[in-house]
């Protein structure tokens, strides 16, 4: 059943990469006079590409349901960064080689992540202390990120927010484990009601702030972000917190330290990298010049 949960994992990367798109270019579409704002969240939820990238999203839900209902939360979560990757080939003419080299940097590291902690973690009940814990650090999170984006503007508020997202998603993924692991071990009697609860609150949370990151930015760096920091969160707390590394040699753990700091860098690369932030920059020293010139 591992090997049907990392094709229903990878499955739901691809659906990931295609309902981005279609939602940025509907949220575009819907704030091209100004940000994401409530009054415009009336017009974007009828807008037919967003609706349209909704769809695919919700396929790309179900299918991450499956596979983390067959495998642990550290195996799942890391595949959803091949979003990244199938989102670029969206955009494959905006790329310069020093994304296209982030992004095969992230690809190649999370491959190894998956490759090493498949057959090494094992599965874990989830103790409400610990879905208590895991929302009180992802909250405390979250909240330090919005204020980043708030404080920040352009691709900063792009990352800060898509971010936010990610590790609001991390928890989701988590809290969806806890579910499905539940009813598949004790059945649906059992049911974990705070999980349920968490795990709807974090779910809107995250959907909200991943608009405000296509409302800032482009869409492989929103799906870059938001999908990296997702990992991060879900791998962070079933090692930590679900105790899922059990079984996982001290320089295995190192081997998969550094693929996350590969794949974060990436990410970084590619927000830097990615022509719109190179456009912002230019149009900034036009502008500075401009003004130098005319004192």
């Amino acid at each position: 059943m591992m090997l049907f949960a990392i094709v229903c994992a990878v499955l739901g990367a691809a659906c990931s990469a295609v309902g981005a798109q279609l939602q940025h270019d509907g949220v575009r579409a819907e704030t091209e006079e100004g940000g994401l704002t409530l009054r415009k969240l009336g017009r974007l939820v009828r807008n037919p590409m967003w609706l349209r990238g909704f769809a695919v999203l919700f396929a790309c839900a179900v299918l991450q349901i499956l596979a983390l209902t067959f495998a642990p939360v550290s195996v799942v979560a890391p595949i959803v960064v091949l979003a990244l990757p199938m989102v670029a080939l969206l955009n494959a003419r905006e790329l310069d080689l020093a994304g296209w080299i982030a992004v095969a940097a992230t690809s190649a590291a999370i491959a190894v992540f998956v490759s090493r902690t498949a057959d090494t973690v094992t599965e874990q009940a989830i103790a409400p202390s610990a879905v208590l814990r895991s929302g009180e650090y992802v909250g405390a999170g979250v909240l330090l990120l919005v204020l980043a984006g708030l404080a920040g503007h352009g691709i900063v508020r792009c990352v800060a927010f898509a971010m936010a997202a990610g590790a609001a998603y991390g928890l989701v993924t988590v809290l969806v484990r806890d579910v499905t692991y539940t009813v598949r071990t004790e059945g649906i009697a059992d049911l974990p009601l705070l999980s349920l609860a968490g795990l709807a609150l974090a779910f809107v949370a995250g959907s909200w702030l991943i608009q405000l990151g296509y409302s800032n930015g482009p869409p492989d760096v929103v799906v870059g972000s938001q999908t990296v920091l997702n990992p991060v969160v879900a791998t962070a707390i079933g090692f930590v917190l679900l105790g899922e590394a059990g079984n996982v040699a001290p320089g295995v753990l190192t081997t998969l330290a550094l693929c996350g700091a590969v794949a974060v860098a990436g990410v970084a690369v590619l927000a830097r990298h990615h022509p719109e932030a190179i456009e912002r920059r230019r149009l900034r020293r036009e502008a500075r010049g401009r003004a130098a010139s005319s004192t």
